[in-house]
């Protein structure tokens, strides 16, 4: 077990494990891809690099960085938060366990615009299992998605739930799906209902009632994981102190996902404080 896991591993996640391997404490980095960064062509408004640099040799150069100084890399994705006595990382690399976490996988949040979605936030649509789970006992429930992240979130529901139907919105399933599990693939056209959403309408025409529908479309950025974890949040914002600390013990988040400047300055920025901070936490409880 590492003192402290880092997700993400742009600007933002591999500051963080530099800065905490430098105050002592073992890291890990898990670590799917290199965010919006692997896909900026030339970056020439980055301190120290007199001719510009592509975003993915940026990246490679940063993990090898915190290689270097002692970090694990872990390939996977992160899925899901928890915590006991420790926090708690699962992904598809396996689950782990740190005295902190750093989050620091961006800002996305993928929700395809589909009539109805947004207006139902908070009235049926939930972006977490985990914390609404608990209100979908002996209900038929939806969970929008294709991917990993969606089965993770549908196999949180299935111990409540009276049935959980996979929504691929048209899309074909990126993973092995149970048997337990029902999916289907038809493009959805509306997301309906009253003062509560209430079904969900194909574009066949057909309608499938619901008593909830939990997105998880794509991977799970830093604001979905920060909630299942009892962060606050605001909007799609971490809200962190100046030590880059959540309200939860041992919990920190940098770069993209608490808003502001979308620079890799801002990021290395917020992930050397979190990471310091982080290190300073684990010494803390350890002494």
């Amino acid at each position: 077990m590492s003192d402290i896991i880092i997700i993400g591993g742009g600007p933002a996640g591999v500051s963080a494990a530099v800065y905490a391997l430098r105050s002592g404490a073992s890291v890990t980095i898990v670590k799917k891809d290199g965010g919006a960064l692997e896909k900026a062509d030339l970056i020439e408004n980055y301190y120290g690099f007199a001719e510009p640099v592509s975003g993915p040799e940026l990246l490679e150069k940063g993990i090898a960085q915190a290689e270097r100084l002692g970090a694990e890399i872990v390939d996977g994705e992160a899925v899901g938060m928890g915590f006991t006595d420790r926090l708690q990382v699962m992904t598809t690399a396996g689950d782990f366990e740190a005295y902190a976490v750093v989050l620091a996988t961006g800002s996305t949040r993928n929700a395809p615009r589909i009539p109805g979605l947004k207006e139902f936030e908070g009235k049926g649509v939930s972006y977490c299992a985990v914390c609404d789970g608990f209100f979908c006992r002996g209900k038929d429930v939806a969970v929008l998605g294709s991917g990993k992240y969606a089965l993770h979130e549908a196999m949180e529901l299935q111990p409540v739930a009276a049935s959980v139907t996979l929504l691929t919105n048209g899309e074909t399933p990126e993973t092995d799906i149970p048997d337990w599990l029902r999916v289907d693939t038809r493009k959805i056209a509306s997301i309906e209902g009253g003062m509560l959403i209430e079904k969900v309408t194909f574009a066949d025409g057909e309608s499938m009632d619901t008593f909830r529908l939990f997105v998880a479309v794509g991977t799970a950025g830093s604001a979905d994981l920060a909630r299942k974890a009892g962060a606050v949040i605001d909007g799609t914002k971490i809200t962190v102190d100046a030590a880059m600390a959540t309200n939860v013990p041992g919990l920190f988040a940098a770069g993209d996902c608490t808003g502001g400047l979308a620079q890799v300055a801002k990021a290395v920025h917020e992930g050397a404080v979190a990471g310091m901070s982080a290190g300073k936490y684990v010494r803390s409880i350890n002494n």
